[in-house]
């Protein structure tokens, strides 16, 4: 007889020819896929060092056991024999600590869930005479304008009804929204998802975007298990919350865990879009302050000698005339020459004030009924 049990623990995983191009971040799929990767790899490193230090005991064993009987063929009663004989039992203690990690490894690898890189291994055979809706892949043959613009669309249409989902508490009511509004059961709402939680992140609404990351699992869960299963998403509906709610201790761990992670690459994501906000609002701001040559001046400024910097704090210019003209001819070149090249120092900056002020009187219309003033 077949045992189905093994399926009752697929890990959800990812799928990175899937990830839509509106998302600005590193999509949720290759997240977590790459945390999967690295807990495999520990694991395989675990059994590793396992396997190593089982055979390193065995050898010391077998040494041990050859010696001790060496010794009591010679029917020597000596210390040497003492400490062999406590060398030993320390050894088989050690044996028995090994077997019992064994049996503890053993069972871990048999509750660790099925993921894409181990589900597709040979097992048996089956003929399916009945089968749920195959899954479809409506996106696999569009460009990536093509998509972005189909997401865009999803968005515009559906966007309150998204929200209502991302703000549900209850499994329940979950199960029956999806149901009623089985359209939303897609790549794009999960995309959305991810996308509000990083907003709700920047916005520093914490613990809404932790409501709304659960939501956001919840339907990656059922996505992966569609690809899994390789039918429509929308018939793993009532499967997926049917079993998270009766879920076994492993498999609730298993999801909390998947979310956990998922809110805390939330909170790096968001917190390097922040840093990446205000990188760019220095450099908008550093740009807009440069001087006619070109420098800013504020990195003029702090290059200056003190003496300079002190006349520009009071804004004294006979107490700068007289710092420059106290300089080296070609230090205080070189200082007022940056100085007017990031807007530090305007020369004739009083005649300048004067011809703008003249050329926007001679702009400004003549009103009807004055005579212009002769020149």
């Amino acid at each position: 007889m077949v045992d189905y049990s093994k399926w009752k623990n697929i890990e959800i995983s990812d799928d990175e020819d899937d990830t839509h191009p509106n998302i600005d971040t590193p999509s949720l799929f290759r997240w977590r896929h790459q945390a999967r990767v690295e807990r495999m790899e520990e694991r395989k490193r675990e059994q590793d060092e396992h396997n190593r230090k089982k055979i390193e005991t065995l050898q010391k064993l077998k040494d041990t056991k050859e010696k001790l009987a060496k010794l009591e063929n010679e029917h020597n009663d000596s210390a040497d024999l003492t400490t062999l004989k406590k060398v030993l039992q320390d050894l088989e203690q050690e044996q028995e600590k090994i077997k019992e990690e064994e049996k503890e490894m053993e069972k871990k690898e048999r509750l660790t869930p099925w993921n894409v890189d181990t589900i597709g291994q040979d097992g048996f055979t089956k003929t399916v005479i009945n089968t749920k809706p195959a899954r479809r892949d409506d996106d696999a043959s569009l460009s990536d304008e093509e998509k972005e613009k189909r997401m865009k669309q999803f968005v515009k249409d559906n966007e309150k009804k998204l929200k209502e989902f991302g703000m549900l508490r209850k499994y329940d009511d979950s199960k029956k929204y999806l149901q009623d509004h089985p359209y939303l059961v897609c790549e794009n709402t999960a995309n959305y998802l991810v996308i509000w939680c990083i907003n709700l992140e920047m916005e520093e609404k914490h613990n809404l975007m932790e409501h709304v990351a659960h939501q956001c699992i919840c339907m990656q869960y059922i996505l992966e298990l569609s690809k899994q299963l390789e039918v429509d998403p929308r018939a793993c509906v009532g499967s997926f919350f049917s079993r998270i709610q009766i879920a076994e201790v492993d498999y609730k761990n298993s999801f909390d865990d998947e979310l956990r992670a998922f809110k805390d690459r939330i909170r790096k994501r968001a917190a390097e879009k922040v840093a990446d906000a205000v990188r760019e609002a220095e450099e908008e701001e550093r740009k807009a302050r440069l001087g006619p040559g070109g420098l800013d001046p504020v990195e003029v400024f702090e290059s200056l000698p003190e003496a300079l910097q002190k006349c520009f704090e009071v804004q004294d210019i006979p107490l700068l005339q007289q710092t420059i003209a106290a300089m080296p001819e070609e230090e205080a070149t070189y200082h007022m020459k940056r100085c007017i090249d990031s807007g530090l120092w305007v020369p004739d900056a009083k005649n300048k004030e004067k011809e703008k002020e003249n050329k926007k009187e001679e702009e400004q219309p003549i009103v009807a009924g004055e005579t212009p003033d002769p020149e």
